[in-house]
């Protein structure tokens, strides 16, 4: 945030301390406001959902391996779906909960959600896409085409 009186160094006047002129206008102060790391903080503490999770991603030379740390979740929360070249992952869930009692009730609830979606390279065989999820992670597994998997070196005899 912006500094709001400017104090006088050491041997300086004391009476120049009291000088309105030093104070920043308030339209000033509140522009400082939003424009800063306070501001941009305080509004993205209203997403209280799921972030985009973090993805790894890995080439083997059978197939192309997505796994993304999704904790606390079940395998029925999840939505994969390819159509044409692109993979979605996509997830939403909502809890409720209500507790009554003799003289107030108690309602909670919440909502989270997220989607990635990846475009898939043109040697991924799209038909067989496999999904797994244990311990947090989901695992979706994309296989390579027969003719895009590397072929081991040949050796040539020279005849």
């Amino acid at each position: 945030m912006s500094t709001l009186v400017t104090m006088p160094k050491n041997g300086s006047d004391v009476s120049k301390r009291n000088n309105l002129t030093s104070l920043p206008s308030f339209s000033s102060w509140f522009d400082n406001f939003f424009e800063n790391s306070l501001g941009t903080e305080f509004l993205s503490n209203f997403n209280t959902g799921i972030t985009l999770p973090a993805v790894n991603i890995k080439e083997t030379n059978e197939d192309y391996v997505l796994e993304l740390a999704i904790p606390g979740m079940k395998k029925s929360d999840f939505s994969i779906d390819v159509d044409n070249k692109t993979l979605s992952i996509a997830s939403e869930v909502k809890h409720e909960n209500e507790q009554k009692e003799e003289n107030y009730t108690r309602r909670e609830f919440g909502y989270s959600s997220f989607k990635r979606t990846f475009t898939l390279p043109d040697s991924v065989e799209s038909d067989k896409v496999k999904a797994t999820y244990k311990d947090g992670i989901l695992m979706v597994t994309l296989p390579k085409r027969e003719e895009a998997k590397q072929k081991p070196p040949k050796r040539i005899q020279i005849s």
